[in-house]
């Protein structure tokens, strides 16, 4: 398993934006993390700077979502729906972002739904509970 570490993270967001900016080619999840990174445009002064995004710190006590942590979600939200795991998240994630007429606005909720599942599994001690994430999507998407 893959696991970076915070700055690996920090500077391939980074990196992936100002290669698109200068118009240069990307790797497939580069472009992915472009994608995600244009929609957010609140985040485009946190990326253009290397040194500065990696001694940002972002707490609660601030009211500022870490776009790291946010583009992130996205990129594992694309990843889990382009290989459909857990099973049935390519449906789920297709019938709410129909009902929002977003994919983006669906991602949103999507992470709000992954972020209550691993709490609960973290706090219980159990496993990731893959069924209960999808069904909390369904439910948003109306099914």
């Amino acid at each position: 398993m893959f696991a970076p570490s915070q700055e690996q993270v920090r500077r391939f967001f980074c990196e992936a934006w100002a290669k698109h900016r200068a118009g240069q080619p990307l790797t497939p999840l580069e472009a992915q993390a472009a994608d995600w990174i244009a929609e957010h445009p609140e985040y485009h002064a946190d990326l253009a700077d290397v040194d500065a995004a990696l001694a940002a710190t972002y707490t609660v006590e601030e009211g500022r979502t870490n776009p790291f942590l946010h583009l992130s979600m996205h990129l594992s939200i694309t990843e889990q729906v382009s290989i459909d795991q857990p099973r049935g998240i390519r449906a789920a994630v297709e019938a709410l972002a129909h009902r929002r007429a977003s994919l983006h606005a669906a991602h949103h909720e999507v992470m709000e739904a992954l972020g209550e599942m691993v709490w609960a599994s973290q706090r219980s001690g159990q496993p990731f509970d893959g069924e209960a994430y999808i069904e909390r999507i369904r439910m948003r998407a109306g099914h």
